[in-house]
This record gives C-alpha cells, sequence and structure tokens, in this order.
C-alpha cells in the first residue's frame, strides 16, 4: 500500500501548476496535440474554484489529490504532460471519455471529450474533492500535524466509478506493486480502447464490465494474473451493475455490498471505496505493511498489527483515511529488516 502513496510525486506537482497555460482563448497558444489520431471536437469545458466547496479557499494540488488514482507511473489510463496536466480516460455510464485538468492559480480547468463527456465534467469536482472536507481533520501527532501543514491542497477524491476502481485493486491482492501495475497495463493496453480526444497517444479507456468478465484464462496467464484473481475480477464484473450503485452508499453498506463477491474482504473494499467513494474514514485493513508504517510512526512500535493500528487511529475516528495518507506522505517508514518481497512474472511460465 505504501508504494500507491509515494511522497516522491509531490516534487512533480508543486511545480505544476505554474506551468499550465491559461485556458483555450486566452492570450499565450495552447501547445501542439501529441502525435497520434486526429483530435475531436472537445465535449466540453469546466472552471471550479475550491472557495465553491466546503473546504474553503485552499487550492487543491492535483497531484496529491488524484495520486491514488495512478497505479505505477505507466499506468495507461492516467497521464501527465509536460504542460503540468493530469489526463484521466474513464468509462463512464454514458460511455468512453477523457478528461484532462490544469491549475490556474487557485481555479481548475477542465475539459472532456467522448461519449462521457458531459457524466465527466458533471462529476469533475468530486474528482478533485469538492465534496471532501478537509477542515474537518484535527491532527493529533506532531508527525501527522507536520504532514498536514506541508500537504495544506491534499483532499480526497471520489470517482464514483466502482469496477474501474475494484479490477485494478484486486491486481494488487498479495503481490508487490510492480506486478500489479505490470498486469494492469497490459490488460488495459489489449482490452482497452484508445481515449478519444487529443491527448497522449498511449492512454487507454479501461474495458467493459462485459470484457473484463470474457478475457480467456491465457491471457491472464500473460498478464501475470493467477486463476484466483482473475476469477474474482471476472465475478465482480458479472454483477458489475449492483456493485456501482455502492457508490452511493454510506461506507459500512457500501464494504458489504462489495465484501458479498467471494474474493473480495475488507483490505480489497477499504481500497476501492476510498477512491470510488472519496471515503475519508475507510482504514485498509489486512495490509501486509500498513500496520507496522502506522505502529512505527505515531509510537515507533514497527510491529503493530491491525488492532494496534486502529487503536493509534482511533483519535480520527471519521478521517482514519485522511490521517494514514498524512503518515504516508510524511515518508517515516521502519527499517529494512530483510529482503524486500521477491518479484514474480507468471506470465513467462
Amino acid at each position: 500500500m505504501a508504494g500507491r502513496f509515494d511522497p516522491r510525486s509531490r516534487t512533480a506537482t508543486r511545480g505544476g501548476p505554474a506551468r499550465v497555460p491559461p485556458v483555450p482563448g486566452g492570450a499565450p497558444a495552447q501547445p501542439p496535440p501529441p502525435r497520434g489520431p486526429a483530435p475531436t471536437a472537445s465535449g466540453g469545458v469546466r472552471r471550479w474554484s475550491p472557495g465553491d466547496g466546503p473546504g474553503g479557499p485552499v487550492p487543491v494540488d492535483l497531484g496529491l489529490t488524484l495520486g491514488p488514482l495512478r497505479r505505477g507511473p505507466g499506468d495507461p489510463t492516467f497521464r501527465t504532460t509536460p504542460d503540468g496536466a493530469f489526463w484521466r480516460a474513464s468509462r463512464t455510464p454514458e460511455g468512453p471519455a477523457t478528461l484532462r485538468l490544469a491549475a490556474s492559480g487557485a481555479e481548475i480547468h477542465a475539459e472532456a471529450w467522448g461519449p462521457g463527456a458531459a457524466w465527466f465534467l458533471d462529476r469533475m469536482p468530486d474528482l478533485i474533492g469538492a465534496g471532501d472536507d478537509p477542515a474537518a481533520f484535527v491532527p493529533r501527532h506532531r508527525l501527522v500535524l507536520a504532514s498536514h501543514r506541508r500537504s495544506p491542497g491534499l483532499r480526497l477524491t471520489r470517482t464514483g466509478l466502482v469496477l474501474e476502481t475494484l479490477v485494478p485493486t484486486v491486481l494488487e491482492q498479495k503481490v508487490t506493486s510492480d506486478e500489479a501495475y505490470r498486469s494492469w497495463r497490459r490488460l488495459v493496453c489489449r482490452y482497452g480502447e484508445p481515449a478519444p480526444g487529443p491527448g497522449p497517444p498511449e492512454l487507454r479507456v479501461p474495458p467493459a464490465a462485459r470484457a473484463w468478465a470474457l478475457i480467456p484464462s491465457w491471457d491472464w496467464h500473460r498478464a501475470g494474473v493467477d486463476a484466483r484473481r482473475s476469477a474474482v475480477v471476472v465475478r465482480a464484473a458479472r454483477v458489475a451493475g449492483r456493485l456501482e450503485e455502492a457508490a452511493r452508499m454510506p461506507l459500512a453498506e457500501a464494504a458489504a455490498r462489495l465484501e458479498t463477491v467471494p474474493g473480495i474482504g475488507p483490505w480489497t473494499s477499504a481500497e476501492t471505496l476510498q477512491r470510488s467513494n472519496g471515503a475519508a474514514d475507510a482504514v485498509t485493513t489486512g495490509d501486509l505493511h500498513l500496520p507496522g508504517i502506522v505502529g512505527y510512526a505515531l509510537a515507533g512500535d514497527r510491529d503493530a498489527d491491525d488492532a494496534a493500528m486502529l487503536e493509534l487511529l482511533a483519535p480520527y475516528a471519521g478521517q482514519r483515511h485522511r490521517a494514514v495518507r498524512l503518515i504516508l506522505l510524511a515518508g517515516r517508514t521502519p527499517p529494512r529488516r530483510a529482503p524486500r518481497m521477491p518479484r514474480g512474472d507468471i506470465g513467462r511460465w
């Protein structure tokens, strides 16, 4: 889990907003689109200011806020470009769509393309944390306070798309992050489709639920996904409509809905709902490293288990996921006592 909130991602985002050009129609011309298919007409443009949300006029750090949606540096559904923009391709209920987000001061500019562009733009504020309330968080530890002060633009994203978040989370079960990222990249590139609009040419829309359910066993194997994880994805894809309803449920009900699918437990449901629902209190249990990281950061206990971690996070009830994000961003992790987990690729067998 720790690798997915790498504190080093902060460096790229701080400089991003300063390099973002004005929206179309401003003084400087937009840079030419990357080589690839001819650009399509924009589905619309929207601007949003953090002052319109419950958190007050605190600027949004797009890198920190959207970072959990990126599944490794080669994620074909997520790209950043030299102009400081963030590109995301999704399969919305209305069809494929591409969203470009860029910050100009405290204002966020969004432009979308594809059949799902209107859906994407309508929910863009939630994606960048409009429904989140950072003011509800009160630091209770010195380390958390310091991290909180260094991350004023951190908000919790809410995609509103459950299956799209669930599938890469299932791929991360009991393997290294690098293995899971590689599997996600291979499957999306093979079974997804080119993203609409003038974005980076390698940007792709994830497969539809039916496409996930019809991937043959040998292609799961070639992508490095074992039979147990692929079966979980297939089962989830077959009931995707029911799972998508969880995006509008309270946290406990949403977790219960996801966990009715065999192979989805508390770890997977929490990791999914943190992103799809913006669940500020969805703390991840059952993780190999997280209890030790939290225990070491807050109490010097590198051997903490889930029970000890939950006890340490008790003062943050209602905001435990945000507290964990800030702890991970602080970068204080226990020194290693053993070699790293070996990496594997069953697709080579």
